[in-house]
C-alpha cells in the first residue's frame, strides 16, 4: 500500500522570522500546530480558534473560488485581522491553503486516481505545472513516478 501524503512525517515549512515544524495530519485532523523544535522533538500547541475555523472552510470549501477575503467574510473579520491572527499562530493563509489542497489530494488519491490535469484543477490550480510543483514538494516524486511506484 502506498504511504499516504501524511505519512512522509515531519516537514519543515519557512516561516518569518525562522521555522517552524509541521504536519498535515496535525493541522487536516485539526486542533494542533507544532511550534519550534527544542531538543529535537515537537511541541504541540492548540491551534487558535481562527486558524481552526480557517481550516474547517477550506477543507470543505471549494479551493478553485475560495480566497482569503471571503474567509474573512465569513469569519466577520477584516482581511487585515486575520492575517494579523494568522501571523500570531506562525502560519499563513497560503500555508492553510497548501495543507488543505495536500489533504485533499491525499484524500482523492485514495479514492481513484485522476489524471494530474483533473487534480489540479479539483484542487483549485489554475495552472497544472503548479499542481505538479506542489505535488512534488509534498511527496518528494513527481505525480507520474508516484502513480509508478503506489498506483
Amino acid at each position: 500500500m502506498a504511504p499516504t501524503l501524511i505519512d512522509r512525517g515531519m516537514q519543515t515549512v519557512p516561516h518569518a522570522p525562522g521555522t517552524f515544524t509541521a504536519t498535515t495530519k496535525s493541522y487536516g485532523e485539526g486542533g494542533q500546530r507544532a511550534l519550534p523544535e527544542e531538543d529535537g522533538a515537537p511541541r504541540y500547541m492548540p491551534l487558535s480558534r481562527t486558524t481552526d475555523r480557517v481550516l474547517q472552510i477550506l477543507l470543505r470549501g471549494d479551493l478553485s473560488r475560495i480566497r482569503s477575503e471571503r474567509v474573512a467574510e465569513e469569519l466577520g473579520i477584516s482581511c487585515t485581522t486575520l492575517r494579523r491572527r494568522l501571523r500570531a499562530d506562525h502560519t499563513s493563509y497560503q500555508f492553510l491553503l497548501d495543507r488543505a489542497r495536500q489533504y485533499r489530494c491525499e484524500k482523492r488519491l485514495r479514492q481513484r486516481w485522476l489524471p494530474g490535469k483533473c487534480m489540479a484543477d479539483e484542487l483549485g490550480y489554475i495552472e497544472v505545472n503548479s499542481f505538479y510543483r506542489a505535488f512534488r514538494r509534498w511527496t518528494g516524486l513527481s505525480y507520474s513516478e508516484y502513480k509508478l511506484r503506489y498506483g
